[in-house]
């Protein structure tokens, strides 16, 4: 195993993130940086504006992410790993290009790369590396001397990713009605993209029907699902659902969306659901507007018993799989050999995040329309 305490040759992480509106005059700005060059009416925006002002023109995104950057901090200080912790947005402040900016004055010459996306896809996986390469690009111009940047591989099968949404779904459906609880349902919720975006996702080897993004999600919903069995001695039907839906209703995206999920369920006799949203690291708006409101007033309408499960958030088990995955791929780079399952995945194990895992696509706004329109 790693040494606890060595992340060289490693001299930072970086938290990279989306972003998100801290009031209402950020709102309409913050939508405009998330759509560029897709030629979104502003209508448009401003209708998806809403979404944010009925929270005060505030996403918890933002207060997540520094809930999360505490935990992280603090989990490396209680272990012993000396390796500063910063954090820049795809779509607002701080910007990566500024983080980047101030990471370079620093002195740091080796950043590893945390996204807060676990799976592969375009906008998960390969549209921050592009954002990587542009912000690097933006300070060579400046005459910045550009540090070396690698990203840390998707985490989606880590038990500290795992472990805290099994306990999630447990309390869920321990807080059911009891004479509903046992027929309950789950449905496991991730963002949907176009069918197109999700059959190129992954390694080229996995390429097909849904590609490597859909069947991770799976290996998630089975685990989990699996883990609730084993805890509660009862085997609750599943299936993978999709939410945030985005882009233009001609072009076929993954089906189907929760509330259609949850009318079926219902109509085919189901006493409750859990939902759980597998696809997200924290409830953010997505959570707290697409499932929190919209499919919850449909469970409501449909008198349909619903709970929706936690998100792993800043829970200290996340962190110390973060602190996993710095030491893994310090390792690796000081040409150590790491095991397979040295972490113990709950899932199939996965390899380092390689240049072409999520290969960007023709044409780009096609693909970037996968990216969701608030966060």
């Amino acid at each position: 195993m790693p040494d606890p305490r060595d992340a060289s040759p490693y001299d930072a992480l970086l938290l990279l993130s989306f972003g998100g509106p801290e009031g209402p005059d950020d709102v309409i700005p913050f939508l405009e940086n998330v759509t560029r060059g897709r030629g979104i009416p502003r209508e448009r925006l401003k209708e998806v504006g809403e979404h944010y002002f009925g929270f005060g023109g505030v996403s918890p995104i933002n207060a997540q992410n520094r809930a999360l950057l505490d935990a992280l901090r603090k989990d490396f200080a209680d272990h012993g790993l000396d390796l500063p912790v910063y954090w820049g947005n795809r779509n607002w402040a701080p910007y990566l290009t500024d983080t980047l900016r101030e990471m370079a004055a620093d002195g740091r010459r080796r950043i590893l790369v945390l996204a807060t996306s676990a799976y592969a896809s375009y906008s998960g996986c390969r549209q921050y590396r592009e954002n990587l390469a542009d912000a690097l690009a933006a300070l060579e111009a400046e005459g910045t001397e550009l540090p070396r940047i690698d990203k840390l591989r998707h985490y989606f099968n880590h038990p500290g990713f795992l472990e805290p949404m099994i306990d999630g779904v447990v309390a869920s459906l321990a807080d059911l009605p009891e004479e509903v609880r046992a027929g309950a349902h789950i449905a496991f919720s991730t963002h949907s993209i176009p069918l197109s975006a999700a059959d190129t996702s992954g390694p080229v080897e996995s390429h097909g029907d849904g590609g490597a993004y859909v069947t991770q999600h799976l290996d998630v919903a089975r685990t989990i699902a699996e883990a609730v069995r084993e805890r509660t001695g009862r085997d609750h039907p599943w299936q993978l659902v999709y939410q945030s839906r985005s882009g233009a209703p001609h072009i076929p995206w993954l089906e189907p969306d929760i509330c259609d999920h949850l009318e079926e369920r219902h109509a085919a006799g189901v006493p409750a659901v859990v939902i759980v949203p597998i696809g997200f690291v924290s409830d953010h708006m997505e959570v707290l507007y697409d499932l929190d409101t919209e499919a919850t007033a449909k469970a409501e309408e449909l008198g349909l018993p619903m709970r929706r499960s936690a998100t792993v958030g800043d829970d200290p088990r996340f962190a110390a799989a973060i602190r996993d995955l710095v030491l893994e791929r310090a390792a690796v780079e000081r040409g150590e050999e790491v095991r397979p399952c040295a972490l113990g995945a709950l899932g199939p194990s996965h390899q380092l995040c390689p240049a072409g895992c999520c290969p960007a696509r023709t044409p780009r706004p096609a693909a970037a329309g996968a990216d969701s329109p608030y966060a």
